[in-house]
């Protein structure tokens, strides 16, 4: 079987190779096979139309290879804006189109959804409640299935022993608790993300006056670390952050609680069971933009808005803009730092909301069978 696999950021690139694996004797042509995933992953409005005529060239290159090789079936990860145009356009030339993570619908522009389902012949959701979005387009031509969430097999294959006696740890509670030392640090894996929210995230620390605890900041690239180090290096704090590169999942797994910029990572804190407070700030422009066009959830946190959607209670508290202040996140950190039931709770909580992103098996072994039958039925 030829298999188009078509994933244009980090994230989605380990799930075409998780998805490979799944799919084994297959053919397979990607993205990368012309372009580097970091030329590909450009993030907002600005950023797209200053290279418009990039990706054009992307979908022009793109949809001759759907015309000349003809693939038994065409697989989108994510990446929405070039992706979906690139399932419709193989959907139209009866090419079955498999998309992995349903639009972001649920938050906002729900005019949205007729042309997800348009576009595509199978719909495959990470979270429990996409699907029921999409009943009113079911048919022939189109299907919308919760697999669960691939992060979910993820952990459990990286758990190791070191591992689950750190999970463990998040378990205890009362004065038989091992004193809390490891305060983990995210700021968001951008350079702009990293100097707004990092010199705050400093600044918390140092308002919590414990000389005892390990301050660790977690890397996601070479920029990243590179700007990390710059920030800390022009401050004159009383401590000393340790700098790793990579090793975030891990981190969180350990960590007695954490400060997370929204996005994957704190899917990931939540899944770790690590206690977290998410923060997030943009540019008074941006955040006004926002509060008038996400309307469909009260929180931007993936548990939170699973937890919201699920009608219990969301598991991380949120700062955002003008609530996310040092004050504010130092007075969250030590109240799990100083408490170890809360800490407990704190982790039974995400775990409560995590158990809803299991399915029946593997997401991505399910993802495939999915595929397998499309394909078949075509």
């Amino acid at each position: 079987m030829k298999v188009l696999l078509l994933a244009g950021e980090e994230s989605g690139v380990l799930y075409a190779e998780r998805l490979r694996r799944a799919l084994p004797g297959c053919e397979f042509k990607t993205y990368q096979d012309h372009y580097k995933t970091s030329d590909l992953a450009v993030m907002g409005f600005w950023a797209v139309i200053k290279r418009l005529f990039f990706f054009l060239g992307v979908q022009r290159t793109m949809k001759r290879i759907i015309r000349e090789w003809k693939p038994d079936v065409v697989v989108t990860i994510d990446y929405p804006g070039l992706n979906l145009k690139l399932a419709a356009y193989a959907k139209a030339r009866g090419i079955p189109a498999v998309h992995l993570v349903c639009p972001q619908v649920w938050a906002w522009h729900q005019g949205r959804i007729p042309k997800v389902a348009a576009a595509v012949n199978r719909l495959l959701c990470f979270f429990p409640f996409e699907p029921a979005l999409f009943k009113a387009y079911e048919g022939k031509d189109f299907h919308a299935a919760f697999i669960g969430h691939p992060m979910v097999d993820i952990f459990a294959e990286e758990r190791t022993v070191g591992v689950v006696g750190a999970e463990a740890h998040h378990e205890s509670a009362g004065p038989e608790a091992r004193h809390p030392e490891t305060v983990a640090l995210l700021p968001g894996s951008r350079v702009g993300e990293i100097q707004r929210h990092l010199p705050r995230l400093l600044d918390a620390v140092g308002l919590l006056k414990r000389p005892d605890i390990r301050v660790v900041i977690p890397a996601a690239n070479d920029r990243a670390e590179a700007e990390i180090r710059a920030t800390i290096t022009a401050r004159n704090d009383s401590f000393t952050p340790e700098v790793v590169k990579g090793g975030a999942r891990d981190l969180l797994r350990q960590a007695d609680c954490a400060a997370v910029a929204s996005g994957t990572a704190t899917l990931e804190a939540a899944l770790a069971r690590c206690p977290t407070v998410l923060v997030y700030a943009v540019s008074p422009l941006l955040a006004w933009f926002a509060r008038r066009v996400i309307t469909g959830v009260k929180h931007i946190g993936l548990a939170n808005v699973i937890a919201e959607k699920s009608g219990v209670e969301p598991p991380m508290p949120e700062l955002l803009q003008e609530a996310f202040t040092p004050e504010a996140v130092a007075a969250q950190l030590g109240a799990w730092l100083n408490d170890a039931e809360a800490r407990t709770c704190a982790s039974r909580a995400l775990d409560d909301v995590m158990a809803r992103l299991h399915s029946d098996g593997d997401a991505l072994g399910l993802a495939a069978r999915e595929i397998v039958e499309v394909a078949r039925a075509h």
